[in-house]
């Protein structure tokens, strides 16, 4: 009888690894998360509309904006961690079926993206309306097609030019064995990875502008690829600390590292302060339960966060679209736009990326993962977690 009760307590007290994984055993919906990531999306979005705007100041936090991308490398390193070390760890991985996830994910919407750039720019010459030489570069249309652009072979930046992270997200996940076998070799040590991978990041930004004489976060087709690497193996850090065991008090460690965050933009620090910053308000978020998260895990902030790949890789043929055409009705020969045409620009671009979400990004990933489980699997444990992305 007494062990019997034993058993009954055991098996009603709360798993250690219970912040994982859902009843299901498919990994925990870390919904903050994804509605930081429409966040982040927008933030690039006001840094890349800016110069449209009919005003004489740049705030330092839009100046900052590039920095959205290391907020997505960062995340993509804590969320592939979180859905596949654990299948990498122990053996249970298929490198074939994570790359055609991968492939499901990114490839459908990038090609339209690019595609819808071409067609956009040829009509806007047959309109009379002027457009960056830059953007229809035949050259480099094979590595963008390939998602290498980002990896010194491309001659230009060209087409969807923003497509340059994607080619770098491709390189990371391709490399994702050796990230996931270095982060499982430290998984006991979660807190000396953190700091070696905040140590990792600080050092590459110092050093790298002396060998290549720019930043390193303001690397695309020349670096690109390197640009992501010390931001995944920082997510990949961070969720070490996570999967030990989320952080204690999670509202403040949120709130105050947004904070810190947005002040250290808006006084333009140093990027390997921001970049840190970003991966503890990621932690924190990650840390935060649903029912705590208010806003952030809102059906809204869900759904917008689901977009959001969206909202980034349309960004290009909305801007090229939308700011032609404003400029020629409001006789803005400069294309710098009337606060309100540009906050309609701006607004906008959620509601032509939820378009692309429902008729293209959706389906077409949708279409291709039914294509894989025609692919035999080695473990049908991974057709579960492959869903949580």
């Amino acid at each position: 009888m007494v062990a019997q009760n034993a058993e009954l307590r055991a098996s009603l007290a709360p798993r250690p690894d219970s912040h994982l994984t859902d009843a299901a055993g498919a990994p925990t919906d870390l919904r903050a998360l994804t509605s930081l990531r429409f966040l982040a999306a927008m933030w690039v979005a006001v840094y890349a509309l800016w110069d449209h705007l009919a005003v004489d100041f740049r705030p330092g936090l839009v100046a900052k904006g590039y920095l959205g991308v290391e907020l997505f490398f960062v995340l993509s390193g804590f969320i592939l961690c979180h859905v596949y070390l654990a299948a990498a760890g122990e053996k249970r991985f298929s490198y074939r079926d994570f790359l055609w996830a991968r492939v499901a994910r990114v490839y459908p919407l990038h090609v339209a993206t690019l595609v819808g750039v071409g067609v956009l720019a040829f009509g806007a010459v047959a309109a009379g309306m002027a457009v960056d030489d830059g953007i229809l570069g035949w050259s480099s249309l094979p590595a963008n097609l390939t998602m290498t652009h980002a990896w010194g072979l491309a001659p230009e930046s060209a087409w969807n030019h923003r497509s340059w992270s994607i080619s770098a997200e491709w390189f990371a996940y391709l490399l994702f064995p050796a990230f996931a076998w270095a982060a499982w070799r430290v998984k006991d040590r979660p807190w000396a990875a953190t700091a070696s991978g905040v140590f990792f990041l600080f050092a590459l930004y110092l050093v790298f502008p002396r060998l290549a004489g720019f930043h390193l976060t303001e690397a695309t087709i020349a670096w690109g690829a390197l640009r992501i690497v010390p931001c995944f193996a920082l997510g990949c850090a961070l969720y070490l600390v996570f999967r030990r065991r989320p952080l204690p008090r999670p509202m403040l460690v949120s709130t105050v590292a947004a904070l810190l965050m947005t002040g250290a933009a808006w006084l333009n620090l140093w990027d390997g302060v921001i970049v840190a910053l970003a991966g503890a308000l990621i932690l924190g978020l990650a840390s935060l339960p649903n029912a705590r998260a208010g806003l952030m895990a809102s059906k809204a902030g869900v759904y917008l966060g689901e977009i959001s790949y969206s909202v980034y890789m349309v960004l290009v043929p909305w801007q090229l679209l939308a700011v032609n055409l404003a400029a020629r009705l409001t006789g803005a020969d400069d294309k710098r736009l009337h606060v309100f045409v540009w906050l309609a620009i701006l607004a906008g671009l959620p509601v032509v990326a939820a378009v692309s979400y429902h008729l293209v990004e959706f389906p077409a990933r949708r279409a291709l993962r039914r294509l894989g489980e025609r692919f035999p699997r080695r473990e049908k444990a991974l057709r579960t977690a492959q869903t949580a992305l």
